[in-house]
């Protein structure tokens, strides 16, 4: 059974930074292809892509809204895909979800904005950030 656990999400002041974990089980992570994801969803609103990143690390895909400060990273030895977010806005306030699917080129990420696309999905962390 696939699952998805998030973690590192929390409070901080616009301008900090926090990283999220996402731990990826029950896939052959390390030897199939699966790409993965991070979302996000503010209270009232759609839940959003951010970031998505291809079988290996190699290719990443990142939202408008977020390019140049957030970064998405995988470690296959440990089935974790991390979120590194600098200078964080209120605006990036939301549950954040990973999700995960297989994908049919191992190189080429999902487009982040394709929710549509992943099978399997965390239950989120919250991120509050504070002007």
């Amino acid at each position: 059974q696939v699952q998805l656990v998030e973690s590192g999400g929390g409070s901080v002041q616009a301008g900090g930074s926090l990283r999220l974990s996402c731990v990826v089980s029950g896939y052959t992570y390390s030897s199939t292809c699966v790409g993965v994801g991070w979302f996000r969803q503010a209270p009232g609103k759609e839940r959003e892509g951010v970031a998505s990143i291809s079988a290996g690390g190699a290719s990443t895909l990142y939202a408008d809204s977020v390019k140049g400060r957030f970064t998405i990273s995988r470690d296959n030895a440990k089935n974790t895909v991390y979120l590194q977010m600098n200078s964080l806005k209120p605006e990036d306030t939301a549950m954040y979800y990973c999700a995960a699917s297989f994908l049919r080129r191992c190189w080429d990420p999902l487009p982040p904005e394709r929710r549509d696309l992943y099978t399997d999905w965390g239950q989120g962390t919250q991120v509050t950030v504070s002007s």
